[in-house]
């Protein structure tokens, strides 16, 4: 997260990561204000974590600057916002050459990418999006069985 402020947006994105039994560590480093702290948490964690979600409005740069400092993918996904007309997504979508941060607004949709992710390593967490896919599935074809 950039800021504490984060956290509740951080909690959605958590509590989904734990539905397919990935377990998710949360950090506070701003990446405009604490860069070195911010470096040393990416290379530490990428020792053991191999997929990053990053969550920072305004002016993003710990998306950016996250990706840039690691082989590991990065999943942006910015908190929601009412200033500049929500127009600070833009600070997540445009990055430099070479940096390329995935971008997911959504929380629950974040921790299912950074789980799909991990499912290609992780059988228990594959199996558990596989299960989730069908359950979405299956409340489609229900919704759609109550209506005749």
């Amino acid at each position: 997260m950039g800021s504490k402020a984060d956290l509740d947006w951080a909690t959605r994105i958590a509590d989904s990561l734990k539905r397919f039994e990935a377990e998710p560590v949360l950090y506070v480093a701003s990446a405009h204000k604490v860069p070195l702290e911010c470096y040393n948490i990416i290379k530490e964690e990428e020792k053991e974590n191999p997929v990053f979600i990053t969550i920072a409005g305004l002016s993003n740069a710990l998306s950016g600057f996250s990706d840039a400092q690691t082989h590991s993918p990065v999943i942006a996904c910015p908190p929601t916002s009412s200033t500049f007309a929500g127009a600070d997504v833009y600070s997540s979508l445009r990055m430099p050459s070479g940096v390329a941060p995935l971008v997911i607004l959504n929380p629950e949709n974040a921790a299912l990418a950074a789980a799909k992710i991990l499912g290609i390593s992780n059988e228990n967490v594959r199996e558990k999006v596989v299960e989730f896919q069908e359950n979405q599935r299956q409340k489609l074809k229900d919704d759609n069985a109550s209506l005749a």
